[in-house]
C-alpha cells in the first residue's frame, strides 16, 4: 500500500512538472484585444490526473501547478494569475473528474469533458466579473462589456482544446500511469 502511495505521489508530481513545462513552452494570445488571455495546454496533465486519480487529485494538482507557475513561468501575472488559474482549472477538472469517476467509459469521458468545459466557461464569467476589475484597476462595466465577447469565448476555446486533446491521449497515457 505504501509503495502504491509513493508511486501515486511521484506520478502526480510528474504531472505538475509537465503542466509547468507545457505552459512555459506553449502560450499565445487568442484575442488581440485581450493579449493577456493566453492559451496554454497546462490543463491537459491536470485533467489526466483528475481522470486517473479522481477530482480531489485534480484539485490538488491544480493548486500545485498554479503555485509553481505563479512563482516561475507566469510570475508576471502574480496573485491574479494564480487565483484565476486555480478557479478556472478547478471548475474544469473537478467537474470532468467527478463525472468520469461515475461514468468510466469513453462516452463518459466525452460527456465529462464537455460538462467541464461548460463549467469553466460559466464559473469564469463570475470570476472575471468580480476579480478582474480589482486586479486590472478598471471599472466593472469595462470587464462586463468583455464577458460575452472575450472572456467566455476564450475560456470555452481554451478548455475545449485541452479537453479534446485529453480525450484523445488519456487512454494511451493512463496505461503507463496506472501500472499495478
Amino acid at each position: 500500500m505504501q509503495k502504491q502511495n509513493v508511486r501515486k505521489l511521484a506520478v502526480m508530481a510528474m504531472l505538475v512538472a509537465v503542466s509547468v513545462i507545457l505552459v512555459y513552452l506553449v502560450h499565445f494570445p487568442l484575442f488581440p484585444t485581450a493579449a493577456f488571455l493566453e492559451y496554454d495546454p497546462a490543463d491537459i496533465p491536470i485533467l489526466i490526473g483528475a481522470f486517473t486519480y479522481g477530482p480531489v487529485a485534480g484539485l490538488l494538482l491544480t493548486i500545485a501547478a498554479s503555485a509553481v507557475q505563479a512563482l516561475t513561468v507566469s510570475a508576471q501575472s502574480g496573485l491574479y494569475g494564480f487565483l484565476m488559474h486555480v478557479i478556472s482549472t478547478s471548475a474544469l477538472c473537478i467537474t470532468a473528474g467527478t463525472i468520469y469517476k461515475f461514468k468510466h467509459t469513453r462516452l463518459g469521458a466525452g460527456i465529462s469533458l464537455i460538462c467541464g468545459t461548460l463549467a469553466m466557461g460559466l464559473v469564469m464569467l463570475a470570476a472575471n466579473h468580480f476579480i478582474t476589475p480589482i486586479f486590472m484597476g478598471v471599472p466593472v462595466s469595462v470587464v462586463d462589456g468583455m464577458l460575452l465577447s472575450v472572456f467566455l469565448p476564450f475560456n470555452l476555446i481554451k478548455a475545449g482544446i485541452n479537453s479534446l486533446i485529453t480525450f484523445f491521449v488519456y487512454k494511451t497515457v493512463s496505461v503507463h500511469l496506472i501500472k499495478k
